[in-house]
């Protein structure tokens, strides 16, 4: 009798970490993009309002020809709506205007894995084994020395108020992912649902009440914020991501992302002049230590004959 799951054959493990290891890069190019909106003249109601604004203009005829298919459950449609999409946006790109991205790298992809596991064991009955719980302890590890060498210097000024919403943010993340999986909502709808309606509940509100600064920001600042947030991290992004819960489940999946924080804080020195020690070194090669345990057997898998 063969016992193997559906979603670790080889062929959906081929697929899952591929999907994986493309929203990974894109991940990483969000904690450096999000940051550099942080410090620049947009608020992050602006950021919230032209990613969902740019994604919904693109996805609406799509919602329209094919409906919202596996969220047609109203209910559902706004539970993921108030977590992957609104309550995700805010509180990750406030985040960023309290604090550096070394802290959104940490708290945001960091806090992940642990978060997804206790989710996903809470609501899936999914237990960590013993290898998963190996490459949680590793992740963990590194996840603390990277902590350790950002957080250093204390909690300078307003930096705590940013990461508390990092860690808000990441939960409503692990959320949005467990939901994603115990509903079998599909990458397409997941996308075009959650888009439209989060575009339809925020910018009225945006429009009419909220401070905003994109009639004054810079026309590159702004194309760059819609063009990566609406449509590569919104879009692609979400697809890739949804596809990748699918194939791999959110705790498998966690521990790939968990190498968002060390990539990024390789790219962070060029790009934000953000500094790489010894300390962060070692974090680094923890956590991606800890990702690869997460999926050894599953990679060695692929290359066992089939019967």
């Amino acid at each position: 009798m063969n016992t193997e799951t559906t979603t670790d054959s080889p062929e959906h493990l081929r697929r899952g970490y591929l999907f994986a290891a493309l929203t990974v890069a894109i991940w990483t190019g969000f904690v450096l993009v999000s940051r550099m909106a942080g410090k620049g003249t947009l608020t992050a109601f602006d950021v919230t309002a032209l990613r969902f604004g740019v994604a919904a203009v693109l996805l609406s005829p799509l919602l329209l020809m094919k409906g919202l298919g596996s969220l047609k459950n109203i209910r559902r449609l706004l539970a993921c709506t108030l977590t992957g999409g609104l309550g995700y946006a805010l509180l990750c790109y406030s985040g960023f205007y309290f604090a550096p991205a070394a802290h959104g790298s940490i708290l945001l992809s960091g806090a992940m894995p642990f978060l997804t596991a206790i989710l996903a064991w809470m609501f899936l009955g999914e237990r960590p084994t013993a290898q998963k719980q190996i490459s949680l302890l590793v992740i963990g590890a590194g996840v603390a020395c990277m902590a350790v060498q950002t957080f250093s210097h204390g909690f300078e000024g307003k930096s705590w108020i940013g990461d508390l919403l990092f860690i808000s943010a990441s939960t409503a993340w692990c959320v949005f992912t467990i939901l994603v999986r115990r509903w079998q909502i599909k990458p397409w709808d997941a996308a075009a649902g959650v888009s439209v309606t989060s575009a339809l509940i925020f910018l009225p509100i945006y429009v009419l009440f909220l401070p905003k600064h994109i009639d004054v920001a810079p026309w590159r600042e702004i194309l760059l914020q819609a063009g990566y947030q609406g449509v590569l991290v919104v879009i692609i992004a979400m697809v890739l991501y949804t596809r990748a819960v699918a194939e791999l489940g959110p705790t498998r999946l966690a521990a790939v992302m968990a190498t968002v924080p060390a990539i990024s804080a390789l790219l962070a020195w060029p790009v934000l002049g953000e500094a790489l020690t010894p300390l962060l070194g070692v974090g680094i090669a923890l956590v991606t230590l800890g990702a690869l345990i997460g999926a050894a057997t599953r990679v060695l898998a692929w290359a066992r004959p089939r019967p």
